[in-house]
């Protein structure tokens, strides 16, 4: 998630000190995104996207449970999947640099995100595994809530992020990313919020119990090692990202890998491995919520 924000036509790294949304400072620069296409706009604060709106061009996706298992173990469960960026941010600068309140600092209303050496983007990236996860979450009887509904518009803003998982009253929220370390690191890792005296204080235990319980589900699953760059097993704790700080709901993020690291871009570019992430993320949310 190396996010870099559009300032006066210069794509600059996200956060104040660190280099991506997960890798520490002193990371090299991700790569010169390419342009999306105009088609779409940007999206209102506010508007809460539907899991109808997120089954186009999605995979069909069963579930993993075994035979004795529910047919529907999510039944009654509200879940917050929030596909970091979006696909159109580039084009309005002055929206997703708009400074605001996290709590703990002033950042960016939200960036670009990173790419691969070879043009796939973090936006495109995020909204894939997202559609996808989204299919299995509802096969298992969940009731989805996106940020957003698309890959062309802009923003919303990372506190309305937040927002919009609070709003649903969400048994659980999940961030999907990627990072942009420098390029010989590799590996995920999960972040987790940290007490601010502020409004997730409540839900910080639950937090890392989600925590602990997507990155074992994301290791058995994908296979992908532990971050070897950042955090302790796979699990960092952060409190600088707004999408974390107000959140009123358990919820974490998922850095599914480098973008930067040339085996890790190989497998985000495979559509049967970003089915995989997807698969390994609704195993880890199923076994936090039952």
């Amino acid at each position: 998630m190396r996010n870099r924000a559009v300032v006066t036509g210069v794509l600059a790294l996200c956060g104040m000190a660190v280099v991506g949304c997960g890798a520490a400072a002193g990371g090299t620069s991700a790569p010169a995104l390419p342009q999306p296409s105009p088609a779409g706009g940007a999206v209102a604060e506010g508007a809460i996207g539907t899991a109808a709106a997120a089954t186009e061009a999605a995979p069909r996706a069963g579930t993993s449970a075994s035979a004795s298992a529910p047919a529907e173990p999510l039944a009654g469960k509200v879940i917050a999947i929030d596909p970091g960026h979006n696909g159109g941010n580039y084009r309005d600068p002055g929206y997703i640099n708009r400074q605001v309140d996290v709590l703990t600092e002033h950042k960016a209303c939200d960036t670009t995100g990173t790419a691969t050496r070879s043009g796939y983007t973090e936006a495109a990236f995020n909204w894939d595994v997202s559609k996808r996860l989204v299919k299995i979450l509802e096969a298992r009887g969940a009731k989805v809530k996106l940020t957003r509904t698309g890959n062309t518009g802009v923003g919303p803003c990372i506190t309305q992020r937040a927002a919009i998982g609070n709003k649903a009253k969400a048994d659980a929220a999940l961030s999907v990313h990627a990072d942009g370390a420098p390029s010989g690191d590799h590996g995920f890792h999960v972040i987790m919020p940290k007490k601010i005296d502020g409004p997730v204080d409540p839900v910080v235990g639950a937090s890392r119990k989600l925590g602990v319980a997507i990155r074992d589900a994301f290791r058995s699953g994908t296979g992908l090692p532990y971050s070897t760059y950042i955090g302790s097993k796979a699990l960092d704790y952060r409190d600088d990202l707004g999408g974390l700080n107000l959140s009123t709901v358990p919820k974490v993020f998922v850095e599914c890998g480098n973008m930067a690291n040339p085996g890790d871009a190989a497998k985000f570019r495979s559509p049967a491995f970003r089915q995989k992430i997807a698969q390994a993320l609704a195993d880890g949310l199923q076994n936090y919520l039952t």
